[in-house]
């Protein structure tokens, strides 16, 4: 019950907040570079919260690691060019995020997902497609433990992850050891730099 008071409150916060943010903003003045540092560091926020709340751990299940909760960044199609990110739960555990898996944003009602036809539709959040609307080129992660572009995933105890090992005998490896910075590179070399902090997985 008290998880799911924060997890309230932590909702409540972000609607009062954009609630502001669009009444008292002019939209002719908002950075889309800004806009998207902003909302990517809610969804990680909200990513954490979520992890917080629900616990993977099944004894039952010799890979249920596979299911916690992680943001995981891709490459649109080669025709496409481009990054995209999705925010979580493997519940199938086939490694392939699919729509019904997924996080969605509390202030849209829109999935953080997408496919690597990088397609903006009603469905998902426009904020996932990096490149297509946010013109990042480049996302350089300082904890990266995979082949691709990089992942995070939060348990419920506040760690952090790098990667989901496939292996039932490391469940509890690739935990980050120290600050995560994930570093948001645009066309036109803007950068923003979100940390993760390890052993409670505080974002700044």
């Amino acid at each position: 019950m008290k998880k799911a008071s924060i997890l309230f409150e932590f909702i409540l916060i972000i609607l009062l907040v954009s609630i502001i943010y669009s009444i008292f903003i002019p939209k002719n003045n908002i950075n889309k570079f800004h806009e998207l540092k902003n909302r990517v560091t809610l969804y990680l926020k909200l990513l954490r919260y979520q992890a917080l709340l629900d616990h993977k751990y099944d004894e039952d299940i010799s890979l249920w690691n596979k299911k916690r909760w992680t943001m995981k960044f891709f490459r649109c199609n080669q025709n496409i060019g481009g990054i995209y990110f999705v925010i979580y739960s493997d519940n199938n555990m086939t490694g392939h995020p699919n729509q019904i898996q997924s996080l969605k944003d509390p202030l849209t009602n829109k999935y953080i997902y997408s496919t690597n036809s990088c397609e903006e539709n009603m469905s998902n959040s426009k904020y996932a497609l990096l490149t297509k609307n946010y013109n990042i080129k480049n996302i350089d992660m300082s904890c990266n433990n995979t082949d691709s572009l990089g992942q995070l995933s939060f348990g419920n105890d506040g760690r952090v992850y790098s990667k989901l090992s496939n292996f039932s005998n490391e469940k509890y490896s690739y935990e980050i050891s120290d600050s995560c910075n994930i570093r948001f590179i645009s066309n036109d070399n803007e950068i923003f730099e979100i940390k993760i902090s390890p052993n409670t997985g505080q974002i700044q």
